[in-house]
């Protein structure tokens, strides 16, 4: 279907017998990453979405490469979207993005200890803008929607609730 995109409709046996056929999306897993720096701060990324043709606020991420795992894709996707690459990056779980027809996993960091990457190189099918946030204004961004992707609301909520 596409590059990394897998769709089937098969039949599925439910815990309670009942038989279905229902059609499953299978993308592959992903990172999102919460980069902060040393001044307590932190970078999203305001980027452009086609499907829903605007620009919106979100963590950095991007999907795992054939056999890489997800440390080693949360440090190249750092790179690849900010520029930077990080010192220490604490796993802070997973999460499914839409298991009603999708087995996506998204695997999230922390990250610090941020340094410019001699690495980086913008992708040119992605237009990405680098917004510095103050930690404390992130609840309010997620409470008036200006943060309205799940999967940067989920890292958000695990990074902020566990320094609590």
């Amino acid at each position: 279907m596409g590059r990394r995109l897998r769709v089937d409709k098969r039949e599925y046996h439910l815990p309670n017998g009942t038989h279905v056929e229902k059609v499953a999306v299978h993308p592959g897993n992903a990172v999102a990453i919460l980069p902060f720096r040393a001044d307590g701060a932190c970078y999203l990324i305001r980027q452009y979405r086609f499907v829903i043709g605007d620009y919106i606020l979100e963590a950095p991420a991007g999907t795992l490469n054939p056999g890489e795992g997800p440390l080693d894709a949360a440090r190249r996707e750092l790179i690849e979207e900010t520029g930077f690459q990080a010192e220490t990056f604490i796993p802070r779980g997973s999460i499914y993005t839409t298991p009603g027809f999708s087995d996506e996993i998204i695997h999230l960091y922390e990250a610090h200890g941020l340094t410019p990457s001699c690495l980086y190189q913008k992708d040119e099918d992605e237009i990405i803008e680098l917004v510095r946030v103050e930690r404390e204004d992130l609840p309010d961004m997620i409470g008036d929607g200006r943060i309205c992707d799940a999967k940067t609301i989920s890292i958000i909520c695990r990074c902020i609730g566990a320094s609590r």
